[in-house]
């Protein structure tokens, strides 16, 4: 069990920390605050990129930085989960970064269904421009309707007619849906109710003007809509697709999200952690630079404590998260559901509670856009519920444990 990159994953580190000391840290204020006066409401069908960031896109790809996320020489750069991570948590500090190097969710957990298990059409169609970086993507699988903490209730319906297929139903915290190049959605529904409840679903790939397609809103997450971002409610009546666009084939939904989510885990883990510790640094420069009651603030009330308490519990994080991501690299997604499934819950709690202690040190400060932790609450808070709550994962950790006791006939 090696946890350390290699030399190739430590120079892309040390590659991307140099471009977000120049080109990301100084403006990242400027960027949150211009980004508001541009998208100002609800609106999404006026909301705007900030113009700095396609100039930092065209940067980062420039400079080779692009498309880390995927392991291959060609389309990415051929990078393993344990030599990926690092770069995520760097990302991660600053929450727009991973679109300038075009390894923002969802379009890189859609990237990698079309590259494991589309067809050379789809490729072509749609792969290609999500890894030129030209469109956006959105992923249809919440729905508002059913209880979607178990992913078999899902209503939506795919059904086979002829040449065609014909989706019916609704979709909503399709996280991307509002910005200005989204242009496709990967939709999960219900095709084959006759057989085993893992094999009843299906992905169907819907370009997003297609007719029959409505987008109903965006939702707010406390009160912030994540422009040009934003999280979606589709819904969809008699939207007719090529059959060519089912991906892999009918029943293969729940097949194909496996393979989807095991890496995009890890990849929103380590995001996280890298969240965590500028949460963490913005609490401790705060405590060490404010007075109160004739000391400073890390003197007062336990917030030394807190402080050591914060740094072993983003460690701890991301030492499971390497392993998750080490296991991944050595037996592939099916046999490290168990690390997969707990970094799911640890690592959003750790979060909250980091961020959570850092507004406290902040005071009011914390709560308003001044500083990024009333994003990050929102995004620890929502990570919790994202790919599943935590109470799913908790089950199969429970059931993986449990089954190592089963007596052996």
């Amino acid at each position: 069990m090696d946890f350390q990159p290699s030399s190739k994953g430590q120079e892309y580190l040390a590659q991307l920390k140099a471009f977000m000391n120049e080109h990301v840290y100084p403006i990242e204020n400027q960027i949150y605050s211009e980004l508001e006066e541009l998208n100002p409401t609800g609106d999404w069908k006026n909301w705007k990129v900030h113009p700095k960031i396609d100039e930092l896109k065209a940067l980062a790809k420039q400079q080779g930085l692009w498309n880390l996320f995927l392991p291959d020489d060609e389309l990415g750069k051929g990078l393993s989960c344990i030599e990926y991570a690092p770069l995520a948590e760097e990302m991660g500090r600053v929450p727009f970064t991973p679109e300038i190097f075009n390894c923002n969710a969802p379009d890189t957990g859609n990237m990698e269904v079309l590259y494991h298990f589309g067809s050379q059409q789809q490729k072509q169609t749609w792969l290609t421009p999500l890894l030129a970086g030209k469109i956006r993507s959105v992923f249809g699988m919440t729905e508002p309707d059913v209880a979607s903490s178990d992913a078999t209730n899902m209503a939506a319906t795919i059904e086979l007619d002829g040449d065609e297929v014909v989706i019916n139903g609704k979709k909503w915290w399709s996280t991307g849906l509002g910005h200005p190049n989204a242009k496709v959605t990967i939709f999960m529904g219900l095709s084959n109710p006759e057989n085993d409840r893992h094999a009843q679903h299906s992905m169907v790939i819907v370009p997003l003007d297609t007719p029959g397609i409505e987008i109903k809103r965006m939702l707010t997450a406390y009160g912030d809509y994540d422009a040009p971002f934003g999280h979606g409610e589709m819904h969809f009546t008699n939207v007719r697709v090529p059959k060519e666009n089912i991906i892999m084939g009918l029943g293969k939904g729940f097949a194909i999200a496996q393979g989807r989510l095991g890496p995009g885990r890890i990849h929103h883990c380590m995001r996280a952690i890298g969240m965590a510790e500028k949460a963490l640094e913005l609490a401790i420069k705060r405590g060490a630079s404010r007075t109160a009651f004739g000391k400073p603030l890390i003197k007062l009330g336990g917030n030394g404590e807190r402080i050591a308490d914060a740094r072993m519990a983003i460690d701890q994080a991301r030492l499971l998260t390497l392993n998750a991501a080490w296991k991944i690299d050595a037996v592939g997604v099916k046999n490290a559901m168990t690390e997969i499934s707990a970094i799911k819950v640890v690592v959003p709690r750790m979060l909250q509670s980091v961020v959570d202690m850092a507004i406290q040190m902040h005071g009011g400060a914390g709560m308003c856009n001044d500083f990024p932790l009333a994003r990050f609450a929102a995004g620890a808070r929502a990570l919790r519920l994202a790919d599943g709550p935590d109470e799913v994962h908790q089950g199969m950790v429970t059931r993986l444990e449990l089954a190592k006791y089963k007596p052996k006939n």
